[in-house]
């Protein structure tokens, strides 16, 4: 990997900001839509700070589907979802001691009692595939009108997409976002649809992109 140590750290503290910000509107009382604009402002911010060193994907979902359409090598896609849900992690540690006892959920994900743990993947998986599909379009494709901004759309679009889905299942869409204040909270309950949501909706999102947009060669 060129420049690791740049690549990782932008990757490491974009995540950490992340969780920190968006999981620690959920502890500090913010209502859905205070803690829909604290996650989508971080995004914003870190794309806008850090993508032209690491790419800005802050989420292991979104490196995955890079990898798999081979824009990103093994090691390197390896390396950033290490480094993803490290920065998740100590962001939930750190949340975890500030609030002390009053911490006993860190932001965790979960599902509104009416939900269906098939329907929580499902709302996961959509959710994902339109923050892939906004992604793909304005930082992906050196075509897109946003590039030079792109953190703005993304931004904007993880904000709608937790004010549709958080009521709903947490609106995570990304790993990283559930592994730290799953792990900081032991809460694990149901892992598997903010681990597979988040993955499968990013690989619809890019090979649909590719299949129907990505110029052909």
């Amino acid at each position: 990997m060129i420049n690791a140590p740049a690549r990782l750290m932008a990757e490491f503290v974009g995540t950490f900001a992340l969780v920190l910000l968006g999981a620690g509107s959920i502890l500090s009382g913010a209502d859905i839509t205070g803690i829909a604009l604290a996650h989508g402002i971080a995004i914003f911010v870190s794309v806008s700070a850090f993508a032209h060193i690491s790419g800005g994907a802050f989420n292991p979902a979104v490196t995955i589907a890079l990898w798999a359409t081979k824009r990103m090598k093994s090691l390197d896609a390896l390396a950033y979802i290490v480094t993803q849900l490290l920065g998740g992690l100590l962001a939930a540690f750190l949340l975890k001691l500030a609030y002390g006892s009053f911490a006993q959920n860190v932001g965790v994900p979960s599902l509104a009692q009416p939900i269906k743990p098939l329907y929580g993947l499902l709302i996961e998986a959509v959710a994902t595939f339109l923050l892939m599909m906004v992604i793909m379009g304005v930082a992906v494709d050196s075509r897109g009108t946003f590039s030079a901004v792109a953190g703005l759309p993304i931004g904007l679009i993880i904000t709608a997409d937790i004010l549709f889905s958080g009521p709903l299942t947490g609106g995570a869409m990304n790993p990283a976002r559930w592994f730290g204040p799953a792990i900081t909270s032991g809460q694990l309950a149901n892992f598997w649809i903010w681990i597979l949501g988040p993955i499968l909706g990013a690989l619809a999102a890019v090979f649909l992109y590719d299949a129907l947009v990505k110029p052909k060669k």
